[in-house]
C-alpha cells in the first residue's frame, strides 16, 4: 500500500513538473514571436502574402512540439528564428539564472584521490604518467579495476589530489572518460587518446597535456608546438611577418579589439614599404567597424559612397534605449548618453518607422587624406567564416584598385541587419539576440544568406585549423601578387 501511495505521489509530482516547464515554454515562445513580429527590422522584408502561411504552419508546428517535448524548449525557438535566415536573430541560454535554479540539485562535493608520484609508471606504457598541461600538472594513475584517474598536483582552480578526470579501458586506441569541473561539479563525458609515442595526451575538443620529461623547456615547446587532431573549434591565430622583399602578411582573426589597428601602427614601416600586402582574414566574423581603420588607410584609392544603416524605431527597441539609459548601462560616458539621447529623440519622431542616427547621418562620400604609393597590390584572403563586420570591411576594401579578393567560396553573408540587442524570455532561461538596424544598402544590394564572392579562385583545399602557421593559400597568394608585377 506504502508502495502504491509513493508511487502516486511521484507520478502526480512528475505530472506537476512537466505542465509547469509546457506552460512556461509556451509562455516563452508566444514572446519570442511577438517580439520579432514587433521589433525584429527585416520582418516586413522577409513575411508577405507569399511567405506569411509557411511562417504560420512553422509556428503551429512548434507549439505542438513544445508540448509534447517542453524540455527541448531553446531548440524550438532555433528553429523558428532560423525561418529568417538571419544569424543575426537567434536564442541563446541565460547561464546566470538556469546556474541559479540549478545550483542546489547540482552542486557536489569535490572528490579526492591520493596519488603519490613516486609510484606513478611514467614510462610511456600506458595512459599513466605526470602530465603537463596550459595551467598546471596532472597525475594519472591505474586503479586495480584497470580503470585510470587523473587527480591534479598542481592545477589552476583544483586543490591538490582533487579528481579532474576518470578514464575507462580503452577502445580502439580512446579512452572513454568523464571530465569534472570544479566550480560546478558539471561531468561532461568525452574521449581522450595519446599520440606522439605517448607523449601526448588529447581530451577531445578541450585541451592537451604532455609527459613530463626532465627537460622542462623542451616539455613547453611540444605542449605549445602540439597541432591537435581533435582540436576545440577553430584555431585561428594573429600573424605579422615578412614573406619576401616585396610582400608582407598580416592575419587578422577578428575586428573584435583594438589589436587590428595596433598590428598595422606597429608594422607600418614594414607594410608601407613593399609593394604588395596580404591580409587574411579567414575566421573572421566581425566586431566593430572601427577596429579595421587603419587597415582601411593602406588600400584606399578613390573617393566612394558609404552606405549606412537605419535604426528601427518601434516602441520595443524605444523602451530598450531608455531602459539602457536610465540603468546607466551606456559606453563612453557623456558622449554615449548624447549619443543615446540623440537617437531617442529621432526614433520618438517616428515611431513604428526607420530613422537615420543624426550624429552618424546618413550615406556619405568617404574622402581620406593620403592615397599610400605602397603597398601597391592588397590581396584579401577569404572564406565562408567571414561575417558581419568582417564583410564590411570587405565592401570597403573593393573600392579600392589595390584589391583583389582570394577564396573557393563566398563569405557568410550576415551583415544586412546588424546593431544587436538582447532581450530576456520571461522565463528568465534564455535570451533573444535580434539586429535593431537595417543597411541602406537594401533592397539593391543585398548581402544576407549571398556573401561576398572572390575575385580569384584558390583551389587548394580549406585549411580548416591555420593556429600560427602560413599554408598554401598564402603562398599562392603571394605567388600571385608578385608574378603581376
Amino acid at each position: 500500500m506504502t508502495k502504491k501511495v509513493l508511487f502516486l505521489m511521484m507520478s502526480i509530482l512528475t505530472s506537476f513538473v512537466v505542465h509547469a516547464q509546457k506552460s512556461e515554454c509556451l509562455k516563452d515562445f508566444d514572446y519570442l514571436v511577438e517580439k520579432i513580429k514587433s521589433d525584429y527590422p527585416g520582418y516586413n522584408d522577409k513575411v508577405n502574402k507569399e511567405t506569411l502561411p509557411d511562417l504560420k504552419r512553422l509556428e503551429q508546428d512548434l507549439r505542438n512540439r513544445i508540448i509534447q517535448h517542453p524540455d527541448s524548449c531553446r531548440k524550438y525557438f532555433n528553429l523558428y528564428t532560423s525561418w529568417f535566415k538571419d544569424y543575426h536573430l537567434r536564442v541563446s541560454g541565460n547561464r546566470a539564472n538556469l546556474n541559479a535554479k540549478t545550483n542546489e540539485k547540482t552542486k557536489m562535493q569535490p572528490r579526492f584521490y591520493p596519488v603519490h608520484l613516486d609510484s606513478i609508471d611514467n614510462t610511456g606504457q600506458s595512459i599513466e604518467g605526470i602530465w603537463i598541461g596550459f595551467r598546471g600538472k596532472i597525475a594519472i594513475a591505474k586503479k586495480d579495476d584497470g580503470h585510470y584517474i587523473g587527480v591534479a598536483v598542481q592545477y589552476r582552480n583544483y586543490e591538490r589530489n582533487q579528481v579532474m578526470f576518470e578514464f575507462s579501458k580503452p577502445e580502439n586506441n580512446m579512452f572513454p572518460m568523464t571530465s569534472f569541473n570544479p566550480t560546478n561539479s558539471r561531468t561532461p563525458n568525452g574521449k581522450a587518446s595519446l599520440h606522439i609515442d605517448n607523449n601526448v595526451l588529447e581530451i577531445h575538443g578541450d585541451t592537451r597535456f604532455v609527459r613530463q620529461t626532465s627537460n622542462e623547456i623542451a616539455d613547453q615547446a611540444l605542449l605549445y608546438s602540439y597541432l591537435a587532431e581533435y582540436p576545440n573549434g577553430t584555431n585561428n591565430y594573429p600573424v605579422a611577418t615578412t614573406l619576401s622583399d616585396s610582400t608582407y602578411y598580416l592575419r587578422i582573426p577578428s575586428f573584435e579589439s583594438e589589436w587590428s589597428n595596433d598590428v598595422v601602427i606597429r608594422h607600418w614601416k614594414e607594410i608601407t614599404s613593399r609593394p604588395n600586402l596580404i591580409i587574411d582574414i579567414r575566421y573572421n566574423g566581425g566586431g566593430l567597424d572601427t577596429y579595421y581603420q587603419k587597415l582601411a588607410e593602406l588600400f584606399y584609392t578613390d573617393p566612394y559612397e558609404s552606405k549606412g544603416v537605419e535604426w528601427y524605431a518601434t516602441k520595443g527597441n524605444i523602451q530598450f534605449f531608455e531602459d539602457v539609459l536610465k540603468n546607466g548601462d551606456i559606453r563612453n560616458g557623456e558622449e554615449g548618453i548624447k549619443w543615446t539621447e540623440a537617437l531617442l529623440q529621432a526614433m520618438k519622431k517616428n515611431v513604428g518607422g526607420f530613422v537615420t542616427h543624426p550624429m552618424m547621418g546618413g550615406d556619405g562620400e568617404v574622402i581620406r587624406d593620403t592615397v599610400y604609393r605602397y603597398p601597391r597590390k592588397v590581396g584579401i584572403i577569404i572564406n565562408d567564416g567571414n561575417a558581419s563586420s568582417a564583410e564590411q570591411f570587405l565592401l570597403t576594401a573593393q573600392n579600392s584598385r589595390k584589391v583583389t579578393l582570394f577564396g573557393n567560396q563566398p563569405t557568410a553573408g550576415v551583415l544586412d541587419y546588424s546593431n544587436t540587442d538582447m532581450v530576456t524570455l520571461p522565463s528568465g532561461n534564455y535570451k533573444l539576440i535580434y539586429p535593431l538596424t537595417r543597411s541602406k544598402r537594401l533592397p539593391e544590394h543585398p548581402i544576407d544568406n549571398i556573401g561576398i564572392s572572390q575575385d580569384v579562385i584558390i583551389r587548394y583545399p580549406a585549411t580548416e585549423q591555420l593556429y600560427d602557421r602560413l599554408d598554401n593559400w598564402v603562398y599562392f597568394v603571394r605567388n600571385y601578387l608578385e608574378l603581376m608585377d
